[in-house]
């Protein structure tokens, strides 16, 4: 699904913005599997391939809890926002992965993402156990337009 509703069809050249499922990067016998999802990202399906957008969102569902990584493309950087506080660096190994696969695969790019940043910057926290899923929606709202994540639970 794309990220229509923050910017108008007629802007989405001058900020294009993705989503990815991370649930369907991680399901092969070795725990990542590019083929299953390399017909998500064709330039049919999409318009665009994701070697032009400036950032990719990544929805993290880890049991009952939701978390956000962003590829950014333009800063290379991979970053991971948890309302917990937490960190998963085995999420950021696997989208730095997926993106040297994707952009050999689309772009015929090799990019090394071994120097790419990986960014655990301090969020806002959720005050109670239910509210993450929010939480992971407003950073992609205030990152997309380029603002601080400058909000609170209450």
């Amino acid at each position: 699904m794309q990220l229509f509703a923050f910017f108008p069809a007629n802007d989405l050249s001058l900020h294009p913005h993705d989503f990815l499922n991370s649930l369907q990067l991680a399901c092969g016998k070795t725990g990542y599997d590019y083929q299953s999802v390399r017909r998500w990202t064709t330039l049919n399906r999409l318009g665009y391939g994701l070697v032009e957008c400036e950032k990719i969102f990544v929805p993290i569902h880890r049991n009952v809890h939701w978390c956000l990584a962003i590829i950014n493309m333009k800063d290379r950087t991979f970053q991971y926002l948890d309302s917990f506080g937490g960190m998963d660096h085995a999420v950021l190994k696997i989208l730095a992965r997926y993106i040297r696969d994707e952009l050999n695969d689309k772009s015929n790019i090799q990019v090394d993402t071994s120097s790419w940043l990986k960014i655990s910057d301090s969020c806002p926290l959720q005050q109670n156990g239910w509210d993450c899923g929010m939480f992971m929606l407003k950073f992609i709202d205030f990152h997309s337009r380029g603002i601080g994540l400058c909000f609170t639970q209450y």
